[in-house]
C-alpha cells in the first residue's frame, strides 16, 4: 500500500464542484471512503439505528464519568464543614484529577488502539463506580488527593477516546453535528451533576452524592456491557480511481448522498474485486466479546508516537485552545459555591445546584451552533473553494467565542464583586459555562479533521496540554482571587481570554501552511501505522 506523500493532511474534496451551488446535499463527497466490500461490519455503513445506538452508548459513558467528576462542585462548602479539608485542598484535588484525566489518556488510548475500545470503556466505567464508594471515607489531605488522582486516571477515556468512537461511524461532512452532541454531553454532564447533587446533599448529606454516583455508574456499566459494540475497524484505504459501488441501503442517508471515493489529497491504492463474497456480520454474542481481533503488540510504540504528535503545530494550538476553555470552566466552578453562599445571595446548597441549569441551556444553544451550523458553514466554504474543504474553515465559528467569553467573565466576576442582582450573576454563569462547548467542539474537530487517520494518537497530546493547564489553574485560582479580589481577577481573565482565543485568526491563515510543512512526517507515521494494523 503506497501513500502519496505530496498530499496535505486534512485537505479534502468535500463537495462535487461540478454541480451548482444550489443543489441538494447529494453533491457532498463521502470522506473517509467506506469499505463497501464489507457492508455488514464497516461502521461507516451501519444503518441509522445502529449508529444511533453507538452514539447513545458514547453519551452514556460520557455521563457516567462526567457526572462523577463534577458532582461535588455545588457541595464544596458542605465538605469543608464536615471534614478536615479546606477549600484550597478541594481545589487542589480537582486539579490533580484533571491532570490525570489528561495523562491517563496516554495509557488508555494506547490500550484501546491495541485491544479495542469496548474493553477500555467497560473496565474504566466499573472502576469509576468503585472509586465513588471510597471518596466519602477520605478525611485527610493525602487520602483526598489519592482518590482524585485515581478518579482522573480511570476516567481519562472521556477526554480523548469518545471523539474517536464518533469519527469511526460518521462521515466528515456530518461529524461536526455529532461531535457537537459529544461536547454537549461532556459539558452538560458537568453541570447537571452539581444541580442534582445540591438536592441530595440537603436531603441525605454530601456523602450520598458520591454513593448515588456509584449507583449511577453501575447502571451505566450494565447498559454499556449489553449495548456498546466495538467500532475499531481496519479500513482499506481506497483511491479516487477505484470504483465504489452504490450501497443505498447501507448508509442512513444514502438516498441523498453520492457514494464516490474520496479525493483527499492522500491517494492510496487497493486492489478490489466486486465478485468477492460479502463477509457476514457479527452475531449479537460476537458483539459482546471484550477483545478485538489480535494485532502485533505495539503499545510501547503507540505511546511514543502520541508524544511525537506534538511536532505538529496544529495539535499544539488545539490543545492550548481547548485548555483555555477548560481553565475558565474551572475558574467558574472554583468560585461558584463561595459567591452564591455569601451575602447578598446566601443561596442554599440546593439552590446553588439549580443555578447550573443556566449553563446547561446555553450548552444546548452553542452545541447547535458548533454542530449543525458548523457543518453547513464548512460545506458552504468548500463550495466557495471549488469543492475543497480545509479544517481551518470550521475555525470561523470561534468568532462568537471571542466575543462572548470575555463578556461572560466580567459579568460573572465583576458582577459578583459589585453584588449585582442574582439574575445577572446566573446569566453570566450560563454564558461562561456554555462557551466550554465552543472551545471543546472547535478544537476537537480541528484535530480530527486535520489528522483523521491518526486522530486516536493525535488527541492524546491535545488532552495532555489541556489538562495540564487545568491542573495549574486549580492550584492558582484560590490565591489569585484571594490576593487580587474578584474584580481584578476577572478583568485580567477577560483580557487573557481575548489574547488566547484570538489566536484562531492567524491559525485560519497559517494552518494549511503548517500542515504542508509537516506532511512528510505525518505520512511516514501513517505508513508505519498501516503496516502494523494500528491506523485509526
Amino acid at each position: 500500500m503506497k501513500i502519496n506523500t505530496e498530499a496535505i493532511p486534512g485537505t479534502v474534496h468535500l463537495v462535487d464542484y461540478g454541480t451548482e451551488v444550489g443543489e441538494a446535499i447529494k453533491e457532498v463527497v463521502l470522506s473517509p471512503t467506506p469499505n463497501t466490500l464489507d457492508p455488514n461490519n464497516e461502521p461507516l455503513l451501519w444503518n441509522r439505528n445502529r449508529k444511533y445506538l453507538s452514539l447513545f452508548c458514547v453519551i452514556v459513558y460520557t455521563y457516567a464519568v462526567g457526572v462523577t467528576s463534577a458532582a461535588i462542585y455545588s457541595v464544596l462548602e458542605n465538605i469543608v464543614d464536615n471534614t478536615n479539608l479546606t477549600l484550597d485542598n478541594l481545589n487542589q484535588g480537582t486539579g490533580c484529577a484533571f491532570l490525570f484525566y489528561g495523562w491517563g489518556c496516554v495509557f488508555w488510548q494506547a490500550l484501546a488502539l491495541q485491544y479495542g475500545k469496548r474493553p477500555v470503556y467497560l473496565f474504566t466505567c466499573l472502576a469509576t463506580a468503585l472509586l465513588c464508594i471510597w471518596t466519602p471515607y477520605t478525611n485527610g489531605y493525602s487520602e483526598w488527593i489519592g482518590s482524585k488522582i485515581l478518579t482522573g486516571f480511570f476516567g481519562a477515556p472521556i477526554e480523548s477516546l469518545l471523539e474517536i468512537s464518533i469519527s469511526d461511524i460518521y462521515f466528515e461532512h456530518e461529524r461536526g453535528t455529532y461531535m457537537g452532541v459529544y461536547a454537549l454531553s461532556l459539558v452538560t454532564s458537568n453541570y447537571m451533576a452539581p444541580l442534582v447533587a445540591g438536592f441530595i446533599a440537603d436531603g441525605q448529606g454530601w456523602k450520598w452524592v458520591r454513593y448515588w454516583c456509584a449507583i449511577f455508574d453501575a447502571v451505566c456499566f450494565v447498559v454499556l456491557f449489553f449495548l456498546m459494540e466495538e467500532t475499531k475497524y481496519s479500513r482499506p484505504h481506497i483511491s479516487v480511481d477505484d470504483e465504489i459501488p452504490q450501497t443505498a441501503e447501507k448508509t442512513h442517508d444514502a438516498d441523498a448522498l453520492k457514494m464516490v471515493a474520496q479525493t483527499e489529497v492522500r491517494s492510496v491504492q487497493q486492489d478490489t474485486d466486486s465478485q468477492l463474497p460479502v463477509p457476514p456480520g457479527k452475531t449479537y454474542a460476537q458483539r459482546l466479546k471484550l477483545l478485538d481481533k489480535p494485532r502485533p503488540f505495539m503499545m510501547h510504540k503507540i505511546i511514543i508516537r502520541q508524544f511525537a504528535m506534538l511536532r505538529f503545530p496544529g495539535i499544539v494550538w488545539a490543545g492550548f485552545q481547548y485548555g483555555t476553555s477548560l481553565v475558565w470552566f474551572n475558574v467558574l466552578n472554583a468560585t461558584a459555591s463561595s459567591i452564591y453562599s455569601s451575602s447578598p445571595y446566601n443561596f442554599s446548597t440546593s439552590i446553588i445546584g439549580v443555578t447550573y441549569a443556566c449553563p446547561i441551556i446555553f450548552c444546548f444553544i452553542f452545541s447547535y451552533y458548533t454542530g449543525i451550523t458548523g457543518d453547513k458553514i464548512r460545506i458552504y466554504l468548500a463550495r466557495k473553494s471549488n469543492g475543497v474543504s480545509e479544517p481551518e474553515h470550521r475555525l470561523w465559528l470561534m468568532l462568537l467565542y471571542l466575543i462572548i467569553c470575555p463578556f461572560a467573565l466580567i459579568l460573572w466576576g465583576v458582577g459578583a464583586y459589585h453584588k449585582v442582582h442574582w439574575f445577572g450573576i446566573v446569566f453570566g454563569m450560563g454564558l461562561l459555562g456554555g462557551t466550554a462547548t465552543l472551545g471543546c467542539s472547535c478544537s476537537v474537530n480541528y484535530v480530527v479533521e486535520s489528522y483523521r487517520e491518526l486522530s486516536g494518537q493525535a488527541m492524546v497530546p491535545v488532552i495532555l496540554i489541556r489538562n495540564t493547564m487545568s491542573f495549574a489553574i486549580n492550584y492558582g485560582i484560590t490565591p489569585w482571587v484571594s490576593n487580587q479580589g474578584l474584580q481584578n481577577t476577572f478583568i485580567a481573565a477577560a483580557g487573557i481570554s481575548i489574547a488566547c482565543i484570538g489566536t484562531f485568526v492567524p491559525m485560519i491563515y497559517t494552518g494549511k501552511y503548517w500542515r504542508n510543512r509537516t506532511k512528510l512526517a505525518y505520512w511516514t507515521y501513517l505508513q508505519e501505522a498501516l503496516d502494523t494494523g494500528m491506523a485509526h
